[in-house]
């Protein structure tokens, strides 16, 4: 939120410096993220009024204008169309400097001398008007430094505030807790009731009690179009970031920004009773104030009349029943909207207004009687106008209920780590305004408070609540650093599980870059890449392309790949070890199945770019061999990749990873050409994934004494069918001779002339060793004897 300072002290003026008021508001809880000037910096521009305007003789578009700076009567030659004589200007005297650096000299235009020149808003540095001459209030003095008359040696203050703490967005809630920890009062500006005068009242009704358990509406009638927002409370806005619009708008920007309000005014004229609180039906539409016209979801709260929507409850309001210039009578409708009803509405929408801000926070729910007599007075003492009563419609059992929170005093002080009196707590407590309904001493001596708080603090709902205030109006710079100690036992890792730290090494040590991405993806690139697995959606995700929790590594990794991509990138190798999240729905109930996966992407050259090596690109079998690697440094060579098929795969570069019981733990392939024209990729992506509980849980490793005598190999070339792999004949061989085969080897693969077209030749490699004594040439022959039978008996394998 954006505040100005000198706004801020007319509530509570602490004798504090600027720099001072923000380190206080920043230890308390409220972070400044910055600070911007009022206004830009010039001298010698003063109030002066126009006494007379004539057309310049020689230029159609210029005026003659005699200006009274309160010394003299200048003759000062303007361009601006609302040059008029009579309005009060800012005249930059002769030897004046703009904010642009522009220094003020004698002049003479098409003939007629100017001395000195009429500012519009944004050649001063007040705003983005320079379609004309800046016009202020009459009652201003003559002669008087524009910046002393409208105190311009001033700041706006930028606060990020938590999500904790909406009760601050607004000028009472920041002078609240400025006031509290000054021990100062606030003063507060006089808020009566205004009496009605006729008694014409707009039908409500509440169909969505939950969403909106509070509708206050009040019927002005015969407001002044023509009115003009006065110059105090247009610089109040803009200082705070807002727009000056029109009178009755900016009444109501004006309210939010002082109490923290967000209200709405409806011209009467076009509403068609009843009003009713409702949520959208499927197909509804609505053009908003901005422009844009919106297809509304089921979800949505409303605002309607009899004729369909007109605003976004706590948004946006509609096009349709907007304020114009030709706006005669007025509906101020003032609400409580439900902090979760309106939660992730503005974001879905691609809206974010400063009523969405406000109402996605929570608003105090008791508020809004106070802001709507708030603005009727402000709107009658402006616009003028007839009101009528204040119409209110509830649903009380709706309503929040202020829940009542205990501390006791040893938590507080064994969370805080300092020793705080309890006449101090009970003082902190008071100054907050939390109503203490109980206060109890236990026999070992100890305190506790039970507390009601406010209707503006409604995050309070627990014990380290209470702490919590209780330590940032004590002063966190109170709290002396101390050095904690403590004995920490040795961490345990049973022998058959591997850390998960051995994993990130050893994927780092072969080449690849770690990235670690959102657990919550688009939902569109979610879809393309699992478009049979559904997804958990978030109620409230922090933006519309990160909507949906994974259920995959990939699209993270995609995301990344692209991304460095776009900066140029030729070679990439990337890995994720997280969690993916899937839906898991029995008995009626959504549950979620966390589950721990390891993936990597491989992406362009490769090798980096060199005149010794050839420029060549990834393939299946590059991915193939590092999962290969992975398996075996893990010792889970149990695992076996199979061929298989899945939609969002190249057909016939896709294989899936098979432990020992025939269930799918992993996958590995290159995206399908159509996939990769869809994310506008030129070249192949290469991804594999598996379950990290398959690579990081082992059984207890079992030691053996190595062979001392020597190897012997022996190679076989046979003919099989071409849908046999090369996975099956080592299988059959390792069955066949047992611990006397030490290492399996295919060194060629051949089909063409010779070979059937159904069949290839694959030329083995076997390597025999015993355990416990020099093979002779029978028992290598009878070794070969036995494999070659094997091969030909169970997958009709014969020798070429």
């Amino acid at each position: 939120m954006k505040f100005s300072e000198a706004w801020l002290r007319e509530w509570v003026n602490p004798s504090l410096d600027t720099q001072a008021l923000i380190d206080q508001l920043t230890m308390a809880g409220l972070e400044v993220d910055g600070t911007e000037a009022a206004a830009g910096a010039f001298s010698d521009v003063v109030v002066a009024q126009v006494i007379d305007a004539k057309p310049h003789p020689d230029a159609d578009k210029l005026r003659i204008c005699q200006v009274d700076d309160g010394d003299a009567v200048r003759g000062v030659v303007c361009g601006a169309p609302n040059a008029r004589a009579g309005i009060k200007v800012a005249y930059a005297r002769v030897g004046a400097k703009l904010p642009d650096g522009t220094k003020i000299r004698k002049a003479k235009l098409r003939g007629v001398e100017s001395l000195g020149m009429l500012c519009s808003a944004a050649e001063l540095g007040l705003g983005d008007d320079h379609d004309g001459i800046l016009e202020l209030p009459g009652e201003l003095t003559d002669g008087v430094p524009l910046r002393e008359q409208l105190a311009l040696d001033d700041l706006s203050i930028d606060v990020d505030l938590t999500p904790n703490r909406g009760d601050c967005l607004g000028l009472k809630g920041l002078a609240r807790e400025v006031g509290l920890l000054n021990d100062l009062p606030v003063e507060q500006p006089t808020i009566a009731s205004v009496a009605a005068v006729h008694d014409e009242r707009f039908a409500v009704r509440l169909d969505e009690p939950q969403g909106c358990p509070r509708y206050l509406g009040r019927v002005v009638k015969n407001i002044d179009a023509q009115a003009k927002t006065p110059l105090w409370m247009t610089e109040k806005l803009r200082r705070s970031g807002i727009r000056s619009i029109d009178p009755t708008v900016d009444i109501t920007n004006f309210v939010l920004l002082e109490l923290g309000q967000p209200m709405h005014a409806f011209d009467l004229a076009v509403l068609d009773a009843p009003i009713v609180v409702r949520l959208a039906t499927p197909g509804e539409r609505l053009t908003l104030l901005d422009g844009r016209d919106v297809e509304l979801d089921t979800n949505t709260l409303l605002i309607t009349d009899a004729t369909g929507p007109v605003a976004i409850a706590g948004v946006m309001g509609g096009a349709r029943s907007g304020i114009g210039a030709a706006t005669k009578d007025v509906f101020l409708e003032c609400a409580f909207f439900s902090p979760l009803a309106i939660s992730g509405t503005a974001r879905r929408y691609g809206l974010h207004t400063e009523a969405s801000q406000r109402y996605e926070r929570g608003v105090d729910f008791e508020l809004q009687e106070q802001a709507i007599e708030r603005a009727t007075q402000l709107l009658l003492d402006i616009c003028g106008g007839e009101p009528g009563p204040v119409d209110i419609t509830e649903a009380p059992k709706a309503l929040p209920v202020r829940q009542a929170v205990t501390v006791r005093h040893s938590r507080l002080e064994s969370l805080i780590g300092v020793s705080i009196e309890a006449p101090e707590v009970d003082r902190i407590f008071a100054q907050l305004h939390f109503e203490v309904t109980q206060r109890d001493t236990a026999s070992n001596g100890d305190i506790s408070w039970t507390i009601q708080a406010p209707s503006h603090r409604f995050d309070i709902e627990r014990e380290a609540d209470l702490v919590e205030e209780v330590c940032r109006v004590y002063g966190y710079n109170k709290i002396p650093p101390k050095r904690t100690s403590g004995a920490q036992a040795l961490g345990q890792i049973p022998i058959n599980q591997i850390p998960e730290r051995r994993l990130r090494e050893y994927l780092a040590d072969a080449g690849y870059l770690e990235t670690v991405t959102y657990s919550f993806v688009d939902p569109e690139l979610q879809a393309l890449l699992a478009p049979d697995t559904p997804a958990m959606k978030l109620m409230n995700p922090m933006s519309a392309d990160l909507s949906v929790m994974r259920t995959s590594l990939v699209p993270g990794l995609i995301g990344a790949m692209r991304t460095n991509i776009a900066r140029q990138a030729t070679r990439l190798r990337l890995f994720e070890v997280g969690l993916c999240f899937q839906p898991q729905v029995s008995n009626d109930s959504q549950n979620m199945l966390q589950t721990q996966n390891v993936a990597g992407l491989l992406w362009g050259r490769r090798t980096p770019e060199s005149w010794g090596q050839a420029d060549e690109l990834v393939d299946f079998f590059d991915a193939k061999g590092d999962l290969e690697a992975l398996l075996e440094a893990f010792g889970a060579s149990a695992l076996r990749i199979e061929p298989g098929v899945e939609p969002i795969f190249h057909p016939g570069q896709y294989a899936q990873l098979v432990d020992e019981s025939g269930a799918i733990v992993g996958r590995l392939g290159r995206l399908h050409p159509s996939i990769e024209a869809e994310l506008a990729l030129d070249h192949g992506v290469f991804v594999f994934e598996l379950a990290a509980a398959a690579l990081l849980s082992r059984t207890k490793p079992e030691f053996a004494a190595m062979s001392k005598f020597p190897r012997v190999r022996r190679d076989l070339a046979v003919v099989i069918a071409r849908d046999v792999s090369a996975a099956d004949l080592e299988a059959v061989a390792r069955e066949a001779l047992q611990e006397n085969l030490v290492d399996f080897t295919l060194f060629d693969v051949y089909t063409g002339k010779g070979i059937d077209s159904n069949e290839k030749s694959l030329a083995l490699g076997l390597t025999l060793q015993a355990p416990s004594a020099t093979l002779t040439d029978v028992e290598i022959a009878t070794h070969m004897e036995r494999v070659t039978q094997a091969l030909q008996q169970e997958l009709g394998a014969r020798l070429r």
